[in-house]
């Protein structure tokens, strides 16, 4: 297994001040409006306006690929996450989040059982901050959920409260409101 970065390419290691102009043909490229043998071409032309190395054609279209390669997969997470965004409304947030931390916790079991010799400490470490992650996401979102009963119950019982009074109701038809229809409990 490789360690390291690897070698530079010839992209990498140009100077500084050819940085907007590498950032300038990425952009380009994610444009999609013209070639890439196009944008190479312009790409050099403001090299050479510098004084600086050229790009070759193979690094220029591995860059590309790599590039074309990250924009396709950003592109597929948005569609994935545009898919399911409805179904993360704020009554169903907590239920998602009880799915999703479940579905982390099967994937570390399959990795766990698929493989077990092939794992490393680093990859060990990185499975067991997920789980953490996911545990900690999963109390914050019952915490988040206990609070919004608890305000919802509040307000519920100050309204039912509230419109008691102006009814006229006694104490102990409001205390019956509370409980019987809202089932909020009877405060002492």
């Amino acid at each position: 297994m490789a360690t390291g970065r690897g070698r530079l390419s010839s992209i990498d290691t140009l100077p500084e001040e050819a940085q907007e102009d590498i950032a300038w043909a990425m952009a380009e490229l994610n444009r999609r409006q013209r070639t890439q043998a196009e944008i190479l071409s312009d790409l050099n032309g403001r090299l050479a306006d510098k004084g600086l190395e050229l790009i070759s054609k193979s690094a220029f279209n591995r860059r590309s690929m790599r590039l074309a390669n990250a924009a396709r997969r950003i592109a597929e997470g948005r569609a994935l996450f545009e898919g399911i965004a409805p179904q993360f409304t704020p009554d169903r947030v907590d239920e998602s989040n009880i799915v999703l931390g479940e579905l982390i916790k099967m994937l570390i079991a399959e990795l766990l059982d698929d493989e077990p010799g092939a794992l490393t400490p680093k990859n060990s470490m990185e499975m067991a901050r997920a789980y953490l992650a996911t545990i900690q996401g999963q109390k914050l979102s019952a915490e988040r959920r206990t609070k919004l009963v608890a305000d919802f119950e509040k307000k519920a019982s100050e309204a039912v409260a509230k419109v008691g009074k102006a009814k006229g109701l006694t104490e102990e038809t409001v205390a019956t409101l509370r409980a019987e229809i809202l089932g909020v409990r009877r405060e002492a």
